[in-house]
């Protein structure tokens, strides 16, 4: 899902609840599709603007937002906001941060869990996060062990990264990626699925889109029902709402999406229960 299409969606759930666009809305898109190295430019911008509230993707978002302003609410999204110390609480997250919290890390284990499921030969399996230290490593090695397994981390932040990282997999005989929630990752989606699928790597990603654009495997909640989630809070907070009442929320749905197209290419047979368990396949 491109920027612009996730700002499409806040904006049509805004509408859903009476706030229009040139009527008694106006979304200024400035931050929009920034890269990470120039959020803390851009955030004082987006505070001069004196905005009602600022929506912020992501935990260096989300610190370059706090960072510019203590005073205007900010609508946060993000992996863990309260164990990223984005927030005190999360019934009542105080200061002026709230958001949804979508716990990626807690399912990572389970989609090395599946990925093992899919591809139980597989004995070197990569790890692909945004930045080291991977935070919840140490339980994805313990995970690793007990499937009689091994993990290997790979970090990347830019284009350049991605190549390097898949590049070394390919000649380390990496088996699978297990590509962690980021929004930065997610940006280079479509660069990291086409030089896998060059080395004939197959990935299993947090978010149901990553199946669909071309991955073997996916397990988490929909990006169009977390945006949605996300602009309801914006609703609250441009109705008056404090903060501190609004609190952080988790998605509440999660999807299991297998791509037979993908495991066909790439030689894969997926074992007839994982069908049978699937909430989407793509033929």
């Amino acid at each position: 899902m491109l920027a612009t299409e996730r700002a499409q969606l806040l904006v049509e759930e805004l509408s859903r609840a009476g706030f229009v666009t040139g009527r008694n809305l106006e979304f200024d898109s400035r931050g929009v599709g920034v890269l990470p190295a120039a959020y803390e430019e851009v955030a004082p911008e987006m505070v001069k603007a004196r905005p009602d509230v600022i929506i912020a993707f992501g935990p260096d978002a989300i610190r370059a937002a706090q960072k510019a302003t203590r005073h205007i609410p900010i609508q946060a999204l993000a992996d863990d906001l309260l164990g990223s110390k984005l927030v005190a609480s999360m019934p009542h997250p105080e200061g002026n941060t709230t958001g949804v919290a979508i716990f990626a890390f807690q399912l990572d284990v389970k989609r090395l869990e599946l990925l093992h499921e899919v591809l139980p030969r597989a004995q070197r399996i990569a790890v692909l996060a945004d930045h080291e230290p991977i935070r919840n490593i140490d339980v994805l090695e313990s995970a690793a062990r007990a499937l009689g397994i091994k993990i290997a981390s790979f970090t990347a932040r830019s284009e350049n990264d991605v190549t390097r990282a898949i590049e070394v997999m390919q000649t380390t005989g990496i088996e699978a990626v297990n590509v962690l929630a980021s929004p930065v990752l997610w940006r280079f989606r479509q660069l990291i699925l086409d030089h896998l699928s060059v080395h004939h790597i197959p990935s299993i990603w947090q978010w149901p889109e990553g199946a669909e654009a071309g991955g073997l495997v996916a397990y988490g909640p929909r990006l169009p029902d977390v945006f949605r989630q996300c602009a309801r809070q914006v609703v609250k907070l441009l109705r008056g709402a404090n903060v501190a009442d609004v609190p952080v929320e988790q998605p509440t749905e999660f999807v299991l999406v297998i791509n037979l197209k993908a495991a066909n290419a790439l030689g894969v047979i997926f074992p007839p229960a994982i069908i049978g368990r699937a909430d989407q396949v793509i033929d």
